[in-house]
């Protein structure tokens, strides 16, 4: 009964931001206004017509205001990003006529900030589509909840605990109503300051705007099937690094400028460190593909920094084909895309605070091994000194989250080796699959339009996986046991009794 009320409450909830989802995805149909592209009319409408139509269905369940379990969101959550990317694919389904597990690829793709793609060509591809996919990175990047937070006139409990098991361990800002809606602001501004950033490196406006709605989304969508390589044009990849970077460095950094403190920025410790890893990172792939790949020093450093940066940021953009490198620097971007951005940005990967606590965690824990157990050796974190259990709470919780990627990547391997059997490197096979997890689509060409139907799934899943950072689908497996477990010993004991 308790669990019923729960799910009401989060049910009620996320109804409310399937009816804006509905809202906003009314917005590319000014594009198809704008193109003439009518024949697209009704494809579009389903999408709409669906979030509207389920999200008044579960808002009107009849609900308790209560505060649910961590646990119950968490599964919620989950599932309603599965639920998001179903509706998603149905524009694909009926403009494009691709099949319906390629259409949720793609769609899973937008949502969750991947640049994997299932279209055939980009270049014949209508435009009100395509902006659709942009739409889909560029609100999926900051995140459904986020917006939802924003729709209110007060947050309840029951939106933070959303708000946080959509991956947000650490916030992006207070999840309040006020503060949502300066996110909101922050992210518009970004996107069209970007935008003209971009347009004076001579792209054209629709380019542009859809060039920075899946870069600051840290999510890769290109307009075309030569992908970022089809302009050739160094200049605006040197325009679109800080557009990774603003899009995975924490958005609460950027309320330095609103107070117009520029320097803050590069004080924040995440900054640093990301700007750090992306240095170190750029100049070894730099050098490795000059040794390597027989490419010019300019050449090398040009591919090597863009794609260390998009790798590192989990864009998924990149001005190379990937599947000419030599091992070493595939492996070096493999670690950075592993890696990923900050807490509380739009990247995915592991993030750089999470290794950061983890190795001053390790380091911690080796300095109390040299003193007496009476000597109490401090563990600071975020600028603030945590006690012993709680330290001992935060590194475990947060190494626990890394093995459980790297054992998610690991038997993603085996399966995969298993369902199909190709031509592409061990080393290349374990590339993508990182991607995947990391929410980058960073490729080196394995998974296509051609891939098995089997190998779809499997990245369709590792893209959620990576987007909800794993533990809630564990949760679910988890309880989806333990209701097993019971049925079963309620049968056995029922049998005896009989």
């Amino acid at each position: 009964m308790k669990r019923t009320r729960h799910l009401a409450m989060i049910a009620h909830d996320l109804g409310l931001i399937f009816e804006f989802l509905g809202v906003v995805s009314l917005l590319p149909f000014f594009v198809l206004i704008i193109f003439g592209e009518w024949d697209l009319l009704l494809p579009m409408a389903t999408a709409p017509f669906t979030f509207l139509t389920t999200g008044f269905l579960i808002s009107h369940i009849p609900h308790e205001d209560i505060e649910p379990s961590f646990s119950a969101t968490l599964s919620a959550v989950a599932l309603s990003w599965l639920a998001i990317a179903f509706v998603g694919a149905l524009p694909f389904v009926f403009g494009l006529g691709m099949s319906y597990t390629d259409a949720v690829f793609e769609a899973m793709a937008g949502w969750t900030g991947t640049a994997f793609s299932m279209i055939p060509s980009l270049d014949q591809t209508p435009d009100t589509l395509l902006f659709w996919r942009s739409f889909m990175q560029w609100v999926g990047g900051i995140g459904v909840i986020v917006f939802g937070i924003s729709l209110r006139s007060k947050t309840r409990v029951s939106l933070f605990r959303m708000y946080r098991a959509e991956g947000r361990e650490d916030a992006l800002v207070s999840a309040t109503t006020s503060s949502g809606r300066r996110l909101w602001m922050i992210y518009l501004v970004l996107t069209f300051g970007f935008t003209g950033l971009v347009m004076l490196t001579g792209i054209p406006l629709w380019d542009s705007l859809n060039l920075v709605m899946t870069t600051i989304a840290t999510g890769g969508f290109t307009l075309h099937d030569g992908g970022l390589a089809y302009y050739n044009n160094a200049a605006l990849e040197a325009a679109l690094i800080p557009v990774m970077f603003a899009g995975s460095i924490p958005f609460k950094v950027f309320l330095f400028l609103y107070h117009g403190k520029v320097m803050g920025i590069f004080r924040d410790q995440t900054v640093r460190i990301l700007l750090l890893i992306a240095g170190i990172g750029a100049a070894l792939i730099s050098l490795d593909l000059f040794i390597f790949s027989d490419l010019s020093p300019l050449s090398a450093v040009r591919q090597g920094t863009f794609t260390a940066v998009s790798g590192l940021t989990t864009c998924g953009l990149q001005n190379t084909s990937l599947h000419h490198w030599a091992t070493v620097p595939l492996a070096i971007l493999a670690m950075m895309v592993f890696i990923g951005g900050a807490m509380g940005s739009t990247a995915g990967g592991i993030k750089v605070n999470r290794l950061a606590l983890v190795f001053e965690g390790v380091k911690w824990w080796f300095r109390r091994f040299f003193v007496s157990s009476r000597v109490l050796v401090p563990l600071r974190a975020g600028g603030k000194t945590l006690s012993v259990e709680r330290s001992n709470l935060a590194v475990s919780k947060n190494l626990l989250v890394i093995v459980i990627y790297v054992l998610t990547i690991f038997l993603a391997t085996v399966v995969t080796l298993h369902l199909y059997i190709t031509s592409f490197r061990l080393d290349e096979v374990v590339f993508e699959i990182v991607s995947a997890l990391s929410n980058s689509g960073v490729s080196v060409g394995f998974i296509s339009p051609m891939s098995p139907l089997s190998i779809k799934w499997l990245f369709i899943t590792l893209m959620w996986l990576g987007r909800i950072e794993i533990v809630p689908v564990l949760i679910i497996a988890m309880g989806i046991f333990r209701e097993v477990r019971d049925d079963l010993a309620r049968d056995v004991s029922g049998s005896r009794i009989e």
